[in-house]
Formats: structure tokens, C-alpha cells, sequence
């Protein structure tokens, strides 16, 4: 029998408004309402709306908690104070990925919003690593989150703000105000490459703001899963289950930028030090097609006429219209502007590895 998926407090804004419904993570999730494409040049040209409800939210308190969760994420936590966002990652011993998430210092505690599919794994680590006298709180299923993004998310926001204060917050500030009635933590962060917020608020209270993001003199349009993916791949993004993994450590995955290489206090460093020393036979490539097609994950990558790598996501880019993706290749070809080929159902086609992102956005500031 299959497992029954759960659904987020605005399963019936999604039904009503007729989206495509699909299997995510253990949650049934909205993955497009009229056009996947259309919702993602809502998202580059004005602004959108997704729910990201689905993602956990685990808390870390007391007074220890900084310490600790300096041995278990690999970025510099020490590097921001209340009122800061770090993006950074959790992985094992031997530097495999276990996610990677947002950590948000707040006045009396600290906040991790990971993926969906690790909260339990995620969870059970910090469980076993964090000391006595330091605090787990799993509120995954209290904390509903809207990700307002978009060039117009501060008109689509700000008729609906008590106060004007997160329209100055900067990238990766989080603070407390009320949207429509309903108390938040507003992050300026998201997974799209334009500006916007992530809105996080109690379970209930996620209809009211969705409905007040899509009213007003400039509402916000809503968006599924699909538009999420092609824009987070149009910027060059990793995805949990797909860039990122056990298998893989931040390294390889070009994340350096993330990890504490200086303290190199963190789970799994000695082996992220040597190979930061050493190199890596492989390292995550972004690429984009230099001829009609559109490469999928799985398929293989080949550099002089061998199968030398494999795509790990790939789709037609909405703004580029041309197939891009990203995958695992022999460090060598990895870094921009290697001639490579994508065997997409049997049929090579050429294309190179490129800067990220692929396109152009909205400043953040």
C-alpha cells in the first residue's frame, strides 16, 4: 500500500486554483498551476509565490549552541549574529553531504531550514552531536513558509506589512513583522536567483498570507515545484538528490565557499582539507547546449568520444531557450569553457561548461 503523503495547511488554495499536483518528498505539492513556463518568467519578470511548506525547520538553543553547531555545519557560524542567515551544509565523517540548508542566527536561538527529505536525518544528527544543556526543537510541522520572489516582491509585500522594516532588509537579514495579521520571521533569501523573502509563520496562518500576497494593486502569481527547479538550474544551484549527496562532499560539489577552511572544525573537514589540497578527479560542472536538445539527469556526458561523467539536471531553460543542466566531470573539463557533449536518448550533442548563472537577474540589494 502506498504511504499516504502529508499536505501543507494551503492544499486547498492549490486545489482551487486547479495546480497539477505530484508526489515531493512525502508531500503531495503543487508543481504548476497553468504553465510551468509562464510561472517562471512570472518569477524573472515580476514576482511569484511558492509554498515551500514542506521544508523543515529545526531549532537549536542554549548556551552552547553556537560551539556545537560550529562542529556540525561546515560554514563559519561564528561569522554571523542575530539577525543573519548563513547558507552551509551538514555531512558526515568522511565529508559525504547529509544536506544542505540555511542557518538563521535569531535572538534566543538558532533556526535551520533544511530540505524536506532530510529532516529526520538532519534531526537524528544534531540529536547525537549536540552536548548536554544545548536544546533540539523539531517544528517542522508548526512553521508553514511562502518564498515570495521576484523583481516585484517589495510591491506585492509591502501593502500587507505592519511596519516597512523587512522592504530594507539585506541579503540574508532575517527579522519579525506581521503580514496580513499573521506574525513572521521574513528572511531575504530564496532559491531563484532574484530578490524576494522566504516568509515563515505558524501552520494556520498561511492561507491568510497567501491570500494577501495575491491580492492588492501588485499580487504576486503563484508557482509550483517545476518553475522552482528551472530557475534554481538557471543559476547554477545544487539540489539535494541530484548535485548533492552522501556520495559527494562540498568540494566536489564546488561549495569551498561554504565550508569553514579556516577552523576546519566542522564533521568530515579532514577529508574536505586533502581534498582541497589535492584536488578532486571530479567537480560539478554547469553547462549549456550549443545545438537543439535537452539533456536530462542520468544521462551520460562525454569528453573526447568516452563517457567521462554524468548529468545530474537538465531542462530547457525558459529564459535561455536552450537545454542546460549540470553534471559530475573529470576536473579538468569542469571549469568554463570546455567543449563537451551530452548523449541525450542516444543522440550526442555538443555543448560547453559555462560561468554560473546562465542568465542575468534582478539585483538583490
Amino acid at each position: 500500500m502506498a504511504a499516504t503523503l502529508s499536505r501543507t495547511s494551503l492544499h486547498g488554495r492549490h486545489a482551487a486554483l486547479g495546480a497539477r499536483l505530484g508526489a515531493f518528498a512525502g508531500w503531495e505539492m503543487p508543481l504548476y498551476y497553468s504553465a510551468a513556463r509562464a510561472e517562471h518568467r512570472a518569477v524573472r519578470e515580476r514576482s511569484g509565490v511558492f509554498d515551500v511548506s514542506h521544508m523543515g525547520q529545526l531549532e537549536v538553543s542554549g548556551a552552547g549552541a553556537r560551539e556545537a553547531l560550529a562542529r556540525v555545519l561546515t560554514n563559519d557560524i561564528d561569522a554571523i549574529g542575530p539577525g543573519q542567515g548563513q547558507y552551509t551544509l551538514m555531512c558526515e565523517d568522511d565529508g559525504g553531504v547529509i544536506d544542505d540548508l540555511i542557518a538563521y542566527a535569531l535572538a534566543d536561538r538558532f533556526l535551520l531550514v533544511v530540505n524536506a527529505s532530510n529532516v529526520a536525518a538532519c534531526r537524528d544528527r544534531l540529536a547525537d552531536r549536540l552536548p548536554a544543556g544545548v536544546a533540539l526543537a523539531d517544528r517542522s510541522l508548526e512553521i508553514a513558509m511562502l518564498a515570495l520572489q521576484g523583481p516585484g516582491w517589495t510591491a506585492a509585500l509591502e501593502p500587507h506589512l505592519a511596519t516597512p522594516a523587512a522592504l530594507s532588509l539585506d541579503y540574508f537579514e532575517v527579522g519579525e513583522d506581521v503580514v496580513a495579521g499573521v506574525p513572521c520571521l521574513i528572511a531575504r533569501t530564496g532559491y531563484t536567483g532574484e530578490p524576494g523573502v522566504e516568509l515563515m509563520c505558524p501552520w494556520d496562518g498561511a492561507p491568510a498570507l497567501w491570500d494577501a500576497l495575491m491580492s492588492g494593486p501588485a499580487p504576486a502569481e503563484p508557482a509550483g515545484l517545476v518553475s522552482r527547479d528551472t530557475l534554481r538550474l538557471e543559476m547554477g544551484y545544487p539540489l539535494y538528490g541530484q548535485e548533492l549527496s552522501r556520495a559527494r562532499t562540498p568540494i566536489e560539489a564546488g561549495l569551498r565557499w561554504a565550508c569553514d577552511t579556516e577552523g576546519w572544525r566542522f564533521n568530515g573537514a579532514e577529508t574536505m582539507r586533502r581534498q582541497v589540497e589535492d584536488g578532486t578527479p571530479e567537480r560539478l560542472a554547469i553547462f549549456r547546449l550549443t545545438e537543439p536538445g535537452i539533456p536530462r539527469a542520468g544521462q551520460d556526458v562525454l569528453v573526447d568520444g568516452r563517457a567521462a561523467g554524468r548529468v545530474t539536471s537538465g531542462t530547457l531553460s525558459p529564459t535561455l531557450d536552450v537545454g542546460i543542466g549540470m553534471a559530475y566531470v573529470p576536473a579538468e573539463v569542469a571549469t568554463p569553457d570546455h567543449d563537451i557533449v551530452i548523449d541525450v536518448r542516444g543522440k550526442p550533442k555538443a555543448a560547453r561548461t559555462a560561468r554560473r548563472p546562465l542568465v542575468a537577474t534582478s539585483p538583490r540589494e
